[in-house]
């Protein structure tokens, strides 16, 4: 039996978004509870946790409601940072393995931090036929962001072995869709990739995108 990885003390980064594995997540840190976590992560080339928001808001204020985390999130490995001012640092992130929080608390500054156990990664999976449309659609779609922006076209096409995998089509539709935060986390959070190709069919066929 596979011992899946206990990290301690996982910085957390609470969002009002998902980050799905091999996703791209761009951000704007201006926080001081951030600030700092993001260069130490840099410096020690380490990822940072990424997870979406039950309640509350990514931005403290006073009198909101309490941040309540979703107990599954992503990883984050930084692949550029930048600090265009003093007091900013914006961020490019890749999503890497899932984790589930174990323990949590909220340190005095406001950071949060964790105990999580990584979760398997998405075995490989085929695309059966009857779901080869979502990857053929998802390709167009993704050839037609890429002529939107100069930084869009220098992204690199996704490769013939991604777009035949279940949980890779599976995790960029999810993320592209119109769909509730709540079903996002929950698409993310199963562990069968064929089964969540599947659902995103359905949202696919119901939204009359295929």
């Amino acid at each position: 039996m596979t011992q899946h990885l206990t990290l301690s003390s996982l910085p957390l980064f609470p969002l009002g978004a998902v980050l799905f594995p091999g996703g791209e997540l761009a951000l704007r840190v201006f926080e001081v509870r951030y600030l700092d976590m993001v260069r130490k992560c840099q410096r020690a080339a380490a990822p940072f946790g990424v997870v979406a928001l039950r309640a509350g808001h990514e931005v403290r204020q006073a009198g909101a409601p309490e941040e309540k985390l979703y107990e599954v999130g992503t990883l984050a490995h930084i692949e550029q940072l930048q600090t265009p001012q003093p007091g900013l640092i914006t961020l490019r992130c890749r999503g890497a393995e899932r984790f589930r929080i174990l323990r949590s608390q909220r340190l005095p500054h406001g950071l949060w931090v964790a105990d999580v156990q990584q979760l398997p990664a998405d075995p490989p999976v085929a695309i059966p036929p009857d779901l080869a449309h979502t990857a053929t659609a998802l390709a167009k779609l993704l050839d037609k962001l890429r002529e939107r922006t100069a930084q869009d076209a220098a992204a690199p096409r996704p490769t013939a072995a991604q777009l035949h995998d279940c949980g890779w089509v599976a995790n960029r539709w999810a993320e592209l869709l119109p769909i509730s935060l709540e079903l996002k986390q929950n698409l993310m959070m199963l562990d069968n990739p064929l089964l969540r190709l599947e659902l995103v069919d359905d949202l696919l066929q119901k939204l009359g995108i295929v």
